[in-house]
């Protein structure tokens, strides 16, 4: 019978002088393979008599749980330092300058969505962000959604693994975000009025076609105070798609409609033509939809903890990839999140080609 203490010496400065993974495995094999010194060593047990067999079954049944629990221990060590040794090798020294031949182009997607953030940042908005990840109550319940209402459905909302329920309370639905009014709700939250920001981000939705995907990118705004009115909303909406489309006079329509968290609501219709099959933004007799708006619901600012008799606001929101397709021509929405570097050369921006109201957008 093989000499426990001895076997396990011997397999300890194995696994301790192992230096890589290949060699450790070759350990491991040695131990604990078919032919293994273990493995041998519990074939011997049957030719001893039963208190031997016994004592020494459990002996090395110790030994193979110590020897396995070793070799992950070393494992794990040899991993992450090979992680290491290859973030190392692969590193990238990104403060070098750019080779002339290989300039980089900005996503339209960034570069529309600095655009109107100038425009709104012109007008006194400030940038307001939230997390991706959010729970029922800040993406659906806190915005006036009911339990029944459509967009809360799988088929439309990507659901994560609840929460789990601290003592005492309810476990929440966790969903990736549907719209960026999230960010609108945790900022009436934490900020007293009055309130004046915008939320631009990322959004996601179960939906893909040539004019939808599963992420999209929204910019939403709000603002709360005392004195605030339809008005205001509208004039503020009018001056931002004349300043992004670069048409003075671009004809504008506010259609009624209906959003769950504003009352009154509308949608905003921007002047276009389709003759020839060619859509172009102006005064040209049609009308194209662009964005959802109206005064903030007083059940909302409830929820927020704002106070209701006090304070009213107006919001509003609209999708990034359309108003980029239509003002740099590009037909596919799907072309955006494709990685095509030809397609970013053609459509991309300059780095240094910063939005700015005062240089153009």
């Amino acid at each position: 019978m093989t000499d426990v203490d001895t076997l396990r010496a011997d397999l300890t400065a194995a696994i301790d002088g192992a230096g890589d993974l290949a060699q450790l495995d070759e350990v491991r094999v040695r131990a604990l393979g078919r032919k293994g010194a273990i493995t041998g060593a519990m074939k011997q047990l049957g030719g001893m008599d039963p208190d031997a067999r016994r004592e020494a079954g459990q002996a090395l049944n110790a030994l193979k749980d110590e020897v396995a629990g070793a070799i992950e221990a070393k494992k794990r060590v040899l991993e992450r330092a090979a992680m290491a040794e290859r973030l190392e090798a692969e590193r990238i020294d990104v403060t070098l300058p750019a080779r002339p031949e290989r300039t980089g182009r900005l996503h339209p997607i960034s570069q529309t969505m600095e655009e109107m953030v100038a425009i709104f940042a012109d007008m006194g908005f400030t940038v307001a962000e939230g997390p991706d990840i959010e729970d029922d109550f800040h993406n659906f319940t806190a915005l006036n959604i009911p339990p029944e209402h459509p967009a809360r459905q799988m088929h439309d909302t990507f659901y994560l693994p609840g929460r789990p329920a601290a003592e005492g309370q309810e476990a929440h639905d966790i969903v990736l975000r549907t719209h960026t009014s999230p960010v609108q709700v945790r900022t009436m939250q934490s900020v007293e009025p009055p309130i004046r920001v915008v939320a631009p981000g990322r959004t996601y939705r179960s939906d893909y076609d040539m004019t939808h995907t599963p992420m999209f990118h929204q910019i939403e705004g709000l603002v709360i105070d005392e004195t605030t009115h339809m008005g205001h909303l509208k004039g503020c909406l009018m001056e931002f798609v004349r300043a992004f489309f670069g048409i003075d006079d671009l004809p504008v329509r506010f259609r009624p409609s209906f959003f769950p968290f504003t009352e009154p609501s509308a949608e905003m219709d921007i002047g276009c033509g389709r003759d020839g099959g060619e859509l172009k933004i102006g005064p040209y007799g049609d009308w194209l939809e662009i964005l959802g708006c109206g005064m903030v619901h007083p059940r909302v600012l409830e929820m927020c903890g704002i106070d209701s008799t006090r304070y009213q606001g107006f919001a509003f929101g609209m999708g990034i990839e359309r108003p980029a397709m239509l003002k740099y021509g590009i037909p596919d929405l799907r072309t955006f999140f494709e990685t095509d570097l030809r397609w970013l050369k053609h459509y991309g921006f300059l780095p240094l080609d910063v939005p700015s109201l005062a240089r153009g957008l």
